[in-house]
């Protein structure tokens, strides 16, 4: 899929996207690559949570419920939540898989 331009038919529930895991390190990294796997190279598909919920509401590129294969998983579930910020801790690993169970999206750590 190309890069997907907001107001497009996302593609169908029940698709399967499949993300690359190998450098998602720290949240930038799992947006990013989310991006990626929903809307191809350089596809945004949200930059945190409140604009990744948005997304889930149709129109962004996939719409829900759909499956997404993660592959590599083990190394975000080592790196994410890890890393101090100020102000407020990063997102864990744990959080992001109930964050996405919550919302229809059939996570598969690979």
């Amino acid at each position: 899929m190309t890069n997907h331009t907001y107001g497009e038919p996302a593609r169908p529930p029940g698709t399967t996207c499949h993300l690359d895991g190998r450098h998602i390190t720290d949240a930038r990294g799992f947006f990013c690559a989310l991006g990626e796997a929903v809307n191809g190279p350089g596809g945004y598909f949200g930059w945190g949570l409140d604009a990744l919920n948005d997304c889930l509401r149709g129109r962004w590129g996939a719409a829900t419920p759909f499956t997404l294969v993660w592959h590599d998983a083990d190394v975000a579930r080592t790196c994410l939540g890890v890393t101090p910020h100020t102000g407020h801790r990063p997102v864990t690993f744990e959080e992001l898989l109930v964050f996405l169970a919550e919302r229809h999206i059939d996570v598969r750590l690979d």
